[in-house]
């Protein structure tokens, strides 16, 4: 069967855009148009999509209230579509936090093609999103995105077989690598986290450097920590949360005894910019064993190859497990190449942080 979706926009040629791009994926259709949060109120009710696309400012009622609506009384994934401006990013990041899934940038221009790389983008932002786990939501023959086949790892458990046999007590530094749904995450860790925290946090979430400021600025007004984006040579200070610029690389170096962090341009050649991969080596070869990394929700496997050599330098890695993850990507496939130390709901990471480097 092929995914169902409601547009919901309040341009008529924008959601004739959409849905012409939608429709030309044959595991794709659009089943139903909304022009404002009201109308896709009523039309989730009656036409039970698999995915609600949702534009954030409407006339009548906007896209934030009606994904608050939609999560409590008929819970179905929403994809977001944002602006490139610092308020639309700061009003999508309302959305994600009010149970959205995730986010595409809105461009006229760039989704004018069916086969250009922005609706191609979309296409699989649809397909993540149809597939995420929505509390509540009753799914109906939907492509799963998930591998068929994994290793069963009860949360909590250590894996024994790859884990590090010293005790750490000498951390240096938190990073935290997340993807898809991976922003809520994000803030219920680091709001339990006290303004005494003893470590720097690094958190590389994929995200575009339209939206990175705006992240930092939220986590900001809402945790003790102090949270924001990083920069470079930002030094790395305990209590202090830095938020990995997208559309960037961040690595890290020492400056005599002060870690502080390097920001370099976007390589092409990279999927992911901020890449989990790459800020998880850099950590690696500056740190060593030093390192406390969290694997968080997220579509695809960055994050993977990182924890490999993490785990190298006898360093933590632990993952967020299956039934808490919107997306069970990257977690899994740190889990399945035998590289978690501890596979975790989302709501434990805190007190186990706090239990970990305070032992």
């Amino acid at each position: 069967m092929p995914i169902r979706i409601l547009v919901v926009d309040d341009s008529g040629f924008f959601c004739q855009q959409l849905t012409s791009i939608l429709n030309n994926d044959t595991d794709m259709k659009v089943v139903g148009i909304a022009s404002n949060g009201q109308d896709a109120i009523e039309k989730v009710k009656t036409l039970s999509p698999d995915v609600v696309t949702m534009d954030v400012e409407m006339p009548v009622m906007d896209g934030i209230t009606a994904v608050k609506h939609i999560m409590d009384e008929f819970p179905v994934p929403v994809l977001m579509l944002s602006s490139l401006t610092y308020e639309g990013a700061k009003l999508t990041l309302d959305a994600l936090a009010a149970g959205a899934v995730d986010f595409q940038l809105k461009s006229y221009e760039s989704l004018s093609a069916a086969n250009s790389a922005s609706a191609r983008s979309l296409r699989e932002k649809v397909k993540a999103v149809a597939a995420a786990r929505i509390p509540g939501r009753k799914i109906s023959g939907l492509v799963s995105i998930r591998q068929p086949s994994r290793p069963t790892v009860e949360p909590g458990l250590v894996n024994v077989a790859r884990r590090s046999t010293q005790r750490h007590s000498n951390y240096k530094v938190l990073l935290i690598g997340s993807s898809t749904g991976g922003p809520v995450v994000v803030q219920k860790i680091l709001s339990g986290l006290p303004a005494t925290f003893p470590l720097p946090i690094i958190v590389i979430q994929h995200m575009p450097s339209s939206f990175t400021g705006a992240f930092a600025s939220r986590l900001n007004g809402i945790c003790q920590l102090s949270v924001l984006e990083a920069e470079d040579n930002s030094p790395l200070l305990p209590g202090t949360a830095l938020i990995a610029p997208g559309g960037k690389q961040i690595y890290f170096e020492k400056n005599g005894s002060q870690a502080i962090t390097r920001i370099k341009p976007e390589d092409p050649r990279v999927n992911y910019q901020p890449c989990i991969d790459i800020s998880f080596a850099s950590a690696a070869k500056t740190f060593n064993s030093s390192v406390l990394a969290l694997v968080l929700t997220g579509m695809g496997a960055d994050g993977k190859d990182g924890a490999k050599l993490l785990k190298q330098k006898n360093s933590q890695v632990w993952a967020q497990n299956e039934s808490s993850c919107v997306v069970y990507g990257m977690p899994m496939a740190v889990v399945n190449a035998g590289l978690a130390d501890k596979v975790l709901d989302a709501d434990e990471f805190t007190s186990q942080i706090i239990k970990e480097i305070t032992a």
